[in-house]
This record gives C-alpha cells, structure tokens and sequence, in this order.
C-alpha cells in the first residue's frame, strides 16, 4: 500500500486518480506531480516500486506544492485574516451565512444548520 503525504491511496485505481485523495492536488497538478517524478500515469497504485513513491513524494515536498495540513493552515488563516480585518466575506463567516452570494430565504441549511422555528407567543 502507498502511503504519500500521510494518506493511504486508495490500491485498485490508477496513480493518477490515487494521488486525488491528497488534500490540496486535483487531477491536473497530480498529472503535473506525474511527469515530474517521471512516472507512468496508467499504473495501478499497488504495482508502484519503492523507488517510484519515493521520487512522488520528494516532488511533492518541494516547494511547488502546498498539500494537507500546511494547505489547510493557510486556508484558515486566510479565513482568520478576512474575519479580522472586518469584511464583508469575515462577517459572512463569523455569522456561519453562505460566503459567495447565495441566497439565504429558502436554502442555505448546510451552513446556517438545522432549522429554528420562529413563530409567534402562546397567550
């Protein structure tokens, strides 16, 4: 089993969509990731050698790649930075309301959670 960056590829599947699981690397960068380490993109996960995950994973600890927990430490501080410094997108996310524009009436459960009733007052 191939483990690079800390997670388990997943076996049965080519290397080029195994190297997906990585957080941070879509299909274009680990075809990039690919030709860089000079590795055929067809093989299957478990017919790699030692030496084809190693050369994987110097190519993806050099500098040209942010993956796993140093992306996701950047993502939050970006995060942190925007609620911070007071703008529109900070005070979306502080809120916990949708970021990008959408609305807000109708949708929008996965990020303001479950629904609250509001109505009015027994007498």
């Amino acid at each position: 089993m191939a483990r690079i960056a800390g997670v388990d590829l997943p076996k049965k599947k080519r290397v080029e969509y195994g190297l997906t699981y990585i957080f941070g690397i879509g299909l274009h960068t680990s075809r990039l990731v690919l030709k860089d380490a000079e590795v055929d993109p067809n093989k299957r996960v478990y017919e790699l050698s030692d030496e084809e995950v190693a050369s994987i994973s110097r190519t993806l600890r050099s500098d040209k790649y942010l993956i796993e927990g140093d992306l996701r430490k950047k993502v939050a501080m970006d995060v942190k930075a925007l609620m911070d410094l007071g703008s529109y997108r900070g005070l979306r996310h502080r809120k916990g309301l949708p970021v990008r524009g959408q609305k807000t009436k109708t949708n929008a459960r996965t990020r303001k959670g479950k629904k609250k009733t509001v109505g009015a007052a027994a007498k």
